[in-house]
């Protein structure tokens, strides 16, 4: 197009924005503005997205409800499913352990647990894991799998009705005991002590497999039945097999205001041949008077029928921990217990205690300095460990 032929389609255009110009003067910029100030609700589902299709969430929106109808791509997460992420690290040294000293080292773990509810009433849950530790600090309970993250458990549980829960669950942490209800409150740092003295009623052996169900009632009290089985290897190992290992367990508990007690029974296939019946008890009392600390105590013994003879066939274990859960931003702790169970013509009882205080630094994050002691048999030194656990949980 020639210059000329521009220059007179300018005029042309100018009178088409002319009305636009002249509309928007003559609009009410203060009307509008206070429209936008006075007039506008902002509700909970005013940023809702128009579509059900929604990127991925793990915050757990709609767990309790039923989300049937949605229509999530299979890209994204179900609303009712959460993610929890947690990681430790553990700076520490050990003195004495099989008369070698450690010099201060570090480990670390990563765990990932997702957990999907189907109706409301039940739940998947996953456990993914990760960690090394080279064989150092097994006291402090930190997964060691050599850098690969790999499923721990996947366990199902359902509420089949308002008294009764089921479970089934597989995998290297697959525990039989997860509605079991122990009364014990106290929760250190030492993995001795996890088990709050009853290592073996407690129907935690790792075979593999687990099942189980809990009756609550209204009066506080619980009953609990725990299976576990070694369903996982090759050959002709099964559940309930006769090349297989089963533990089967169960547990009355009851819970006060203040207070608590549970008995726990278990009947565990040895590795060999027989079997070993356990009997577990638990208490705690948590009383509201200041700084007075909880009081958790616990008490195992053991019966091998597999052992010849009645002289080394009954092994017992205790605990006792005090834990005082608001000094400063923080809790302080302390056990002492059996290092593990010994039998009853033992003529030396090795022991073990510890001591640590974790420290709230800051939302998600724990630092937990700590000190723990164990005998050794003999003349072998005592093993002590000395360090600071960090936890981060997002």
């Amino acid at each position: 197009m020639k210059l000329f032929q521009k220059l007179l389609l300018a005029p042309a255009a100018l009178g088409l924005f002319a009305p636009v110009v002249a509309n928007a003067n003559e609009s009410n910029f203060r009307d509008v503005t206070n429209y936008t100030q006075d007039t506008v609700e902002v509700s909970i589902d005013t940023f809702k997205p128009l579509s059900s299709k929604n990127p991925l969430l793990a915050g757990g929106e709609g767990a309790s409800s039923n989300q049937s109808n949605n229509d999530f791509d299979v890209d994204t997460f179900s609303a009712t499913t959460i993610a929890e992420f947690t990681s430790n690290f553990a700076l520490a040294t050990i003195d004495g352990e099989n008369a070698v000293e450690q010099e201060l080292a570090m480990v670390y773990d990563f765990e990932a647990a997702f957990s999907s509810s189907f109706t409301g009433n039940d739940s998947l849950d996953v456990v993914l894991n990760a960690g090394t530790t080279n064989g150092l600090f097994p006291e402090l309970d930190i997964t060691n799998q050599a850098n690969d993250l790999q499923v721990d458990t996947v366990t199902y549980t359902n509420a089949l009705s308002d008294r009764v829960t089921g479970f089934f669950s597989s995998g290297n942490g697959a525990s039989g005991s997860n509605l079991y209800n122990t009364a014990c409150v106290y929760g250190g740092v030492a993995d001795t002590f996890s088990d709050c003295g009853v290592s073996a009623a407690n129907v935690d052996m790792g075979f593999g497999t687990a099942a189980g169900m809990s009756f609550a009632f209204d009066n506080g009290l619980n009953v609990a039945l725990a299976y576990e089985g070694q369903g996982m290897a090759a050959g002709e190992v099964g559940l309930l097999s006769n090349n297989g290992r089963d533990a089967g367990g169960v547990q009355v508990s009851y819970y006060g205001d203040s207070y608590g007690v549970s008995v726990s029974f278990a009947n565990i296939d040895n590795a060999a041949t027989g079997q070993t019946q356990s009997t577990g008890l638990n208490a705690f009392i948590s009383p509201d008077l200041g700084s007075f600390p909880s009081v958790s105590v616990g008490f195992e013994n053991n019966h091998d029928n597999s052992v010849t003879g009645t002289n080394n066939d009954e092994t017992s274990h205790y605990f006792v921990g005090l834990q005082w859960d608001e000094v400063g931003d923080g809790t302080l702790g302390a056990a002492l217990g059996s290092k593990e169970p010994s039998a009853e013509n033992d003529a030396e009882s090795l022991t073990m205690y510890e001591v640590f205080y974790t420290y709230n630094y800051a939302d998600g994050i724990t630092l937990t300095p700590f000190y723990y002691s164990k005998d050794n048999a003999g003349t072998t030194e005592s093993e002590t460990g000395i360090g600071v656990k960090t936890t981060f949980s997002f």
